[in-house]
């Protein structure tokens, strides 16, 4: 045994366990590969987002053109069908006619303006639009020819009443009388 007297001093130098070190670098490293990924999903996603958005926005767009569309053709047979059946009609007055035509015509121009104006929306920039603006648009335009129809169908209702009334009349006023 040896003593040593006097005071003694021990200096040491601290130890690392560089395993550790080395192992948390490597988590650090990993996890900012991780949220590398993770942005660029989350830009993949909000671009995807937005590519559904405009597409969404497209259907929406050609559904409203669709309906105006087969409404229009609604006005088209209107006009072929009993339009024509009304002005054959023996019991419209011939003074009548024109007020007939009239109020039909008004319709048929009004449907032509709206495809008038759905081509120049849908064809331009008109007015350099965004596609909800531009939906916006076609859904009033599409209302308004909802309306347009039922407009027309209305008065063509109260057409073949007036004919019926004046049919049912006319079949009163000269009846046989056999008593």
């Amino acid at each position: 045994m040896l003593f040593m007297s006097g005071r003694a001093t021990a200096q040491g130098m601290p130890v690392y366990d560089n395993t550790n070190f080395i192992s948390l670098v490597k988590q650090l490293l990993e996890s900012g590969k991780q949220t590398a990924e993770m942005i660029k999903s989350v830009k993949f996603l909000k671009d995807a987002k937005e590519a559904i958005e405009k597409v969404s926005s497209v259907v929406q767009q050609l559904r409203a053109v669709e309906e105006i569309a087969q409404n229009n053709q609604r006005l088209i047979n209107v006009m072929q069908n009993d339009l024509q059946d009304i002005l054959n009609s023996p019991y419209i007055k011939p003074e009548e006619i024109d007020k007939v035509m009239g109020s039909f015509e008004t319709i048929v121009q009004n449907s032509l303006d709206t495809v008038d104006f759905i081509d120049e929306v849908l064809s331009s920039d008109y007015l350099k639009m965004s596609d909800a603006e531009r939906t916006e648009i076609l859904k009033a335009k599409e209302l308004e020819s909802k309306q347009m129809v039922a407009n027309i169908t209305t008065k063509t209702k109260r057409y073949r009443d007036i004919i019926s009334f004046r049919k049912m009349q006319d079949k009163v006023n000269n009846r046989e009388t056999g008593y």
